[in-house]
Order: C-alpha cells, then structure tokens, then sequence
C-alpha cells in the first residue's frame, strides 16, 4: 500500500530539488544533508534558507556585495597547495636559541596525541568528570614543572614565555602589601630575550609600572621597587648562581622572577633552591615543533602562598561522590570570569594541548632520559667551544648550559657578514647580536656532522683549516654550585613508561576517560566547538611548516609569509576592515591588543585622559579584565529585559563620560544569543562622544558572509581562530585572537623587536612570537581555501539554521531565556532552568545528568545564572541535533517525575549523576530507580554509550584539600 505524503514531507521535497549545499569539501564540513536542511526549515516555518536568514538577520546590517573569497579548493587540490607551500620554507639549520629550540617529538606521542581528535578536539575540562584523561595529564605536566623549579605549585601551562613574564609581573605588583603600594618599579636583566623585555613593556605601562631595564651586577637594590626579573641561563647563554643577588633582593623588600629552561634545569640548579619566588618559562623544548613560534606551553611555578592571585588554570585532586579520587580544576572563584574588572589576570585560554605533548614527554623519557639528553646536549657545546677557542675564538660563557656566546679574537667589522656567508653556503643560522659577537645555541637534533659544519665554517672566517673533528663530549662546564643534587621526576608516572607499547597504552587510557568530538556534539555556548577537519589540520605537521625557527631571516620563509598575507587579506575582507595583526595568541590576548591599540590612538590625539571603557553587563570576564589591564576604568552598561544593550542606560553612561570616553566594548550577536536591532545606533553614540567600538569576534560565527563588524559601526575587533576557524580547543587551547582594524587604527597594530612588523606607529609586542602560534594559522587558512565564499558563508547560514531548530524543538519543554526578532535567536540559545529549582534540580544537575546520556554539558550558568546556553555550530547533522534534544526532553521528564512524586527529592537520576561503570556493574546498588534508569535512559544508549570514569566530584573538597601534583602511590591505592 502507497501511503500519501505529508504536508511537511513534500515541502521537505520542494526545499530539496534546488541544491542549496555546495559540492567539495562544503559538503563535509557542513553537517545537515539537503534533505535535513529542508526538513529543520520545515519544521522553523519558512519556505527557503534566505527567507529564513532575512527573518532572523536585522536588515540594516546586512552585506550587499560579496565577500571576495578565492574559489574554493577541494581536499586534494588544497593538501598540494600546502605541500608547495611548506617547501617555499627553506630549513636551515637553526642555533639561533633564544627561548625556541629544535626538538624531537616521539612517534607515539605525535600519532597517538598530537595528531590525534580524541585529544584535540577536547574543549577545556570544565565538566571534569568527562575529562578525567586530560586532566591528569595536566596534573602530570604540573608536577614537573614544580619538580624541575623547586618550586611549589605550577599552572597547567600559560601562552608563552614572554606573557607568562608580564602575568609573573603583573602578580607581584597587584600582591604588594598595603604599606608597599608606593613601590611601583621592576627591574628587568637586560640579559633577558628581547622578545622578553619587550612583552613586558607593553604590560607594564597600563598599570603605572615603571621599568628599569639594566645590567644586574650594577642594579643598587634601591628603594620604590617591588620585583625583578632575571633570565636563567641569561640571554647570552651564561649560567650564573643567582642566589646571593636574590637574597639581596629581598632584603630590599623585593620578590624576583626567573624565567628558566626545563632542559637545562635537570642539570642546574632549581630557581627554588635560590629562593626565587616565580619560576616561568617554556616548555617547548619537551617534544613540541618549533611551528615558527607556536603554539608552545609556557611554565608558571611559584609558591603556594600565592595560590590564590596566580594566572591560568590549576588541576587538582578532590574526590568523587563515591569517595574516589578525581581531578578537576582548582580555586575557580580567582579566574577572570568570576572576577571580572577585579581578575589578577586576563587568561581565559592556555597551551592544554602543547602541555600534554610536554608532560608525555617527560614521562616517556622519566628523569634519566631526560638528564642523558640534557647532558648530550651540553657536553657537545662543551667540545664545540673548545673546537671554537683552538680557531682563536673567544667563548664568553665561563659557566653555560646549551648557549655559546662568541667573539672575534681581535675586533673584526666584517666578522658577522663573513659567517653569515660562509655558514649560509652550509644552510645554518646562528644568533647575530648588535654588538657583532654571535650566539650558538644546541638541543637534542644536534649531531656530530652539525658541530663539523659549524667549526668549518667558522675556520672558513679565519682562514683557517678547520681542526680534526673530535666527537668525544667535552668534559661539564657548569660551576659547582650550580650543579644540581635535588631529585626530580621521582613519581611512578615518570618511570613506568618507557616502551613505546607501555606509553601507547597510557595514552590510549587516558583518552578513553574523555569525551571529545570524536564522540558526540559539545554543544557550548560562546565557544563553536565545530568540525577540525583532517585536511585543514595536516599541514601543521608538515616538516616544511614544523621544523622552521620564527627568528629566520625573512627569506627563508616565504611559505609562512605567503599563508599569513593572504589570510590576513581574507580576514580582512570578512571584517570589512583594511589591515590585520596575527600575533596575538588567544582571545583574551586579542582583546588586550585592540584595547592597547585603541589606547595608543587616543594619546597619539593628544587624547591620554580616554580611559573610560563602557561594558554591557552580560559580557564575558574577559572583557572587563583586558580593559583594566590595558590601563581603562570599567563602567558598566545595563541589559534590557529583551537581552538587549540597554540604550537609555549607554546614552547616559555616555554622556556622562564623554570627556574621557575611550570605548565601548560589544559582542555581537550578543552574548544573549540575539541579533541587537539598534546595534548601529549603539555604535553611532559612542562615536558621537568621542569613543571607539571594540567587537568582541567570540559570536563571529554568526556573521561571516552576512554581516561584519566594519559595516555595524565598529572600529576594531578580535577574531578566535579557534571558534569560527576550525582551529581545535585541545582540551584547553591552543587558540588565536587575532585582530582587524580600520584605516585610523592600522598605524598602531603590534610590532616584534626581533622580526619587523606592525604598523608605523606599532605598540610594543604582545606575544613572544611576531606572528603568534604560526603553525595553527595554516588550519584557518585551510578552512577558508576549502570552503571559500560560498561555503564559508552557507556555513554561517546553517549554524543559525540548527540552533533555531533546536529552540523549536525544545522551547516546547523549556523557556527559552531571550529571543529576538520573529522569535528568532542566532547561531546560540539561552535555555532557562531556574524554574525547576523550587523541585530541587539545579542547573548543575542537568549538566551532569547529560554525561550519562554521553554529552558534554552546554555552557552553565553564563551569561545568565541558573541557565543552559547551547551553540551546536553548523557541523552537526540533524540526527544528532535530535539525539541532544531527546536527551534534553528526556532529562525535563525525569524532572517532572520528581515534582510528581514518582521520583524521590533526592535519591534520583540528576542528583546522583554522573553514574560511573563500576557504580552500575556494582554490587551495592541502593538507589530507588533501576541500574538501566541510571545508564541506558534512551534506547540508542544501548549502542553507543560513553561512560565517565568517576562520579559527582567534590568541588569544595578540592579546594579546602588543595593538591596540585600527582598524589603519592599510596593514594591511588587507597582509591
């Protein structure tokens, strides 16, 4: 029998016979099928995906013409353009050093981590009990970190070396006591990387710090300073025992920073055995690519006694409902989005992807593997320094880890250009210093034919036959009391796996305790966790992209040039903005740059009294912390009751600051998940009193090919790569924030010390690295080359399109918090669930109660207390948007059972979830409701579960119980 068709069903056939998904690689990206894509715009009662866009996209803001992307490329042709690509990189040999060195990244960890989306594409464990993996391998970097300093708590990785040293400043001077808030000066070694010192004085003029850059042996310890800075082995390579100066420093009440070399430091001395009170650095050596700057995890160790105003994230151990032991992030009241314009720091992001790598690293090879590379290393620096000296070559490093610093024996004006010569015939680089001595610096590639070619061709330089090449190691040049006798590493996970079998288990372990999006859709709010396509992300492992040092001449490097021009260009074009600076290597880092921009345009006017920053209360944490930190005072403007900007409010805000207004901070679509009507008009007003609009890109993905931030009114915004552009979470970064500004602003973009770019009138740096993390930029490139105009903004059109199925769906069984026009929201929604807590189900029980269904928990409580704001991006396809909907749906069932009194108050499936394996394998079960209630709520469950390790965790035992390092053996025992 032929069953006639339903209404929805033929208009679900009209919508499909006109193609509306292009072919290539749009159709991979792009999750719904035509057919599903006519099914949800059925079911969202419009007749066709533009109608349904011009419903939700006020008209005012929307694009006439075309974006002017390039064609796009499908997968083939793009994975050959990136190969020519990565062979425009000339790698040399590099022993320029300076914080970046080569390394060798072991197979099992590249394949089984590094390359691998059951660890890439993780968002940041925010939902521990589904992240128990990379949360240990958090804490393992952690613990070395704290044992390599001496130090006695560590952070799970910062951006890089040279911000961890602003965040190390930035921490001293905001934990100054109340009678030492008159010392406002730092002292730094001029001995520090440049790169080093320059990040440093971008941070600390904003905050009134005055810095006094200048040879530590002639610093006097006077009056009015509150810290200093030292680089350990200094810039030149010399390792120097810090120990009296410290205590020097602080008997003129000052508190000292080192920023250190976790290679070096399984030889030398721990900057906590000299008493230092911060130890930073990065931890790129330990098995991460040079990727021409990043991304790399920086270090920060301090004491315990600041544990409470450290930047970035802390993993800790708590226990779990069943009193297991877990992990989960530690004293979160201190992070920026709690704190807001009073945060000790702006990080949201860190490196949790690159600080794995590092962790596995030190515990594949354990202590005596990495103190045998250590010693390789220094050993043949040795021999190569005396192999140099026998030439006639002075070597200025009496004591030294890995770094030579060399001169001429008699002063020589042609002796650079003559090594620059004779060195580049044999392809090497070296480190070439204003005064024309030149720096070597060795790692762990380094081999004997190296240490031949740089001996030739420095004999070359002298004229010279170069000396019998002798391999054997030279004997240490450490000073005694340098040399390091505390042990390290001394923890069973650094010293059980050692066979790659042993470690590829380990790993594997650790992944299956997490869930990523190899597994099912994160739907989090503000954060478009979407597809990290395989072909957008092999080329960061190309050798011609990994292997390149980001302190290169120019001309070696023309294939990263030519990606970072046309994908500034593309930028560019999708903003509506005329130029673009990459460097900045998180959002968070984005905002701070477009904040500093700002404050260097207005003083450039005659303008420095503009420091006022106008912020909508709903705006991430991040906002008002980059705004303080970037020298501005936070007023707050109001929401209406629709979500929406408050405009009386700003209009009053506005007035009543206008002499002294620098800018207004806005997302847009809001953070309430709605397209403003009166976002034009918001722009204009604060243009009309003298400020600049700041756009947070965080919603971006909402924009691209509609709208942009140029056309809306703004004057500078920062983009996540790591959102809109594919680039992955990694469980907690890496992430880019670059930013795009208008012709006034351009002048004023960032500047390098050591690679030229920026504008004319340039800031200072504010990454360590000119182009930032430059290897992840190849992944957005990719994402556009791929998709080009059509698909990047069908994309677009189709997250809009799943989140407002989705609200039609659950808006049935749920308030829907704000809704714009039409009842329509944008690429994201804000579900309200503050109704049920008169039947005592919090918000935080639903978040878990999803974990047993196998999702992760849309993000809590933000913008709006007692809420679910859920993105699901435009990669999901509508069996799984209805999967989540059904899990959801089915969650508000379980609640009514609850206010019906079928389920009891407390002993039920939301209060007791997340509901591990062995509690329902177990034998002592004692619940009310079945073990198959507890785990298999849904029939599909039954196919494809994911289980989490551990039960509820015990967020205030953690916090009150304070453990930031792998707990001994015995604990695991107990547990």
């Amino acid at each position: 029998m032929i069953q006639e068709k339903s209404s929805s069903d033929r208009a679900a056939d009209k919508h499909a016979q006109k193609s509306v998904v292009p072919a290539g690689f749009a159709a991979r990206h792009i999750g719904p099928s035509e057919q599903e894509i006519a099914e949800m715009l059925s079911v969202v009662g419009a007749g066709s995906l533009d109608e349904f866009i011009s419903s939700v996209v006020p008209e005012s803001i929307r694009m006439k013409g075309a974006l002017g992307l390039p064609e796009a490329m499908n997968e083939y042709e793009y994975l050959n353009h990136a190969r020519k690509l990565s062979r425009k990189n000339k790698i040399f040999r590099s022993f320029i050093g300076m914080g970046y060195y080569n390394t060798l990244t072991p197979p099992v960890i590249l394949r089984n981590l590094f390359e691998n989306p059951g660890w890439y594409t993780q968002y940041t464990p925010y939902q521990a009990e589904m992240a128990q993996g990379r949360l240990e391998s958090l804490l393992n970097f952690q613990t070395m970190v704290c044992d390599l300093t001496g130090m006695e708590i560590a952070n799970a990785s910062l951006l890089d070396e040279s911000t961890a040293a602003g965040e190390a400043m930035t921490m001293l001077f905001h934990s100054r006591e109340e009678e030492e808030k008159q010392k406002t000066k730092f002292f730094v070694s001029n001995k520090l990387f440049p790169q080093n010192i320059d990040v440093l004085t971008t941070r600390s003029a904003p905050l009134g710090i005055e810095m006094n850059v200048s040879d530590l042996h002639d610093f006097d310890f006077a009056n009015g300073y509150f810290g200093a800075i030292l680089q350990y082995p200094d810039g030149d390579g010399t390792a120097e025992d810090y120990t009296q100066w410290i205590e020097k420093a602080h008997k003129a009440g000052m508190k000292v920073v080192l920023v250190s070399d976790l290679l070096a430091l399984t030889l030398l001395k721990s900057p906590g055995e000299m008493g230092a009170e911060v130890c930073v650095g990065s931890a790129q050596r330990f098995g991460v690519p040079l990727g021409y700057g990043g991304p790399h995890a920086a270090f920060f160790a301090t004491k315990e006694s600041y544990k409470r105003v450290m930047p970035g994230r802390i993993i800790g151990v708590s226990i779990d409902s069943h009193g297991n032991q877990a992990y989960r992030m530690a004293l979160q009241t201190r992070e920026q989005h709690i704190r807001r314009e009073n945060a000790t720091s702006n990080i949201c992001t860190a490196q949790a992807l690159l600080a794995n790598i590092a962790a596995m690293y030190a515990v594949y090879h354990g202590p005596k593997g990495l103190q045998a590379i250590a010693a390789k290393v220094h050993k043949q620096a040795v021999c190569l320094s005396e192999q140099l000296e026998q030439l006639g070559f002075k070597q200025t490093n009496e004591s030294f880890f890995d770094t030579l610093h060399i001169v001429p024996a008699k002063k020589d004006a042609q002796f650079q250009s003559k090594l620059k010569s004779a060195s580049g015939v044999k392809e090497i680089n070296f480190r070439y210093f204003a005064d024309g001595s030149v720096g070597i610096s060795l790692d762990e590639t380094t081999a004997p034919k190296d240490l031949d070619d740089i001996v030739s061709a420095f004999a070359e330089v002298v004229g010279k036959p170069a000396a019998k090449p002798e391999h054997k190691h030279g004997s240490e040049q450490i000073a005694a009391s340098l040399k390091r006798t505390s042990p390290y590493l001394t923890h069973p996970v650094f010293n059980a796996h050692h066979s790659e079998t042993k470690m590829m288990r380990y790993l594997k372990s650790l992944e299956n305790k997490d869930l990523a999006l190899n597994t099912s859709m994160i739907s989090l709010g503000s954060c478009t966790m979407k597809l990290n396509a395989a072909s957008e992300m092999m080329p960061v492992s190309f050798a011609g992209f990994s292997y390149l040092h980001p302190f290169v001449p120019s001309e070696q490097a023309h294939g990263y040039h030519q990606v970072i021009l046309e994908l500034e260009n593309m930028l560019c074009k999708i903003t509506g903005f005329a130029a673009c600076s990459l460097q900045p290597n998180s959002g968070a880092q984005g905002e701070y740059a477009g904040l500093m921009v700002i404050m260097a345009y207005h003083k450039d006017r005659g303008d420095k009294h503009r420091t006022v920053a106008l912020i909508p209360a709903s705006a991430h944490g991040t906002n008002p912390a980059s705004a303080v930190f970037a020298g501005m005072k936070v007023v707050v403007v109001k929401s209406d009751a629709n979500g929406n900007i408050d405009v009386d409010d700003l209009k009053i805000k506005a007035e009543q600051h206008k002499d002294n207004l620098a800018c207004l901070m806005v997302t847009y679509p809001s953070t309430h998940g709605i397209y403003e009507e009166r976002i034009k008009e918001v722009c204009d007003l604060v243009h009309k009193h003298g400020g600049l609009v700041y756009m947070d890109g965080a919603n971006m993905n909402a924009q691209v090919g509609l709208t942009n931030p140029a056309l809306i009114g703004a004057d500078v915004n920062h983009i996540n790569l790591h959102k809109t552009f594919a680039i992955p979470h990694g469980g907690g970064g890496p992430g880019m924030g670059p930013i795009c500004v208008n012709e006034k602003l351009a002048p004023y973009l960032p500047s390098h010390p050591v690679v030229k770019c920026g504008g004319e009138k340039a800031i200072h740096a504010v990454s360590a690295a000119p182009w930032g993390s430059a290897s992840i930029l190849l992944i957005s490139y990719g994402y556009l080359m791929l998709l080009g105009e059509e698909g990047s903004t069908l994309s677009t059109k189709i997250a809009i399109l799943n989140a407002n199925y989705m609200k039609a769906r659950l808006e049935e069984h749920f308030s829907i918090l704000y809704q714009g026009r039409n009842g329509r929201c944008a690429h994201e929604m804000i579900v309200d669930m503050r109704e049920f807590k008169k039947d005592g189900i919090e918000v935080e029980d639903i978040a878990k109660r999803l974990m047993d269904y196998g999702f992760h928990a849309p993000t809590v409580s933000f913008p709006v207390a007692g809420t679910l704001m859920i993105e699901p991006t435009e990669s999901e396809d509508k069996a799984e948007l209805d999967r989540f909907c059904d899990a959801l749906i089915n969650i508000r069932r379980e609640i009514q059972e609850i206010r019906d009194g079928k389920a009891d108050k407390v002993d039920n499936v939301l209060k007791n979830a997340p509901h591990p394996t062995h509690e329902v394998v177990g034998d002592n079960w004692k619940h009310s409701y079945s073990r198959e209630k507890a785990a298999y709520p849904l029939p599909w469950l039954k196919e494809h579960k994911f289980w989490v390790p551990v039960g509820r965790i015990n967020n205030t035992h953690g916090d009150r119980n304070l453990i930031c390092s792998c707990p001994p053996l015995e604990a695991y025992a107990e547990s």
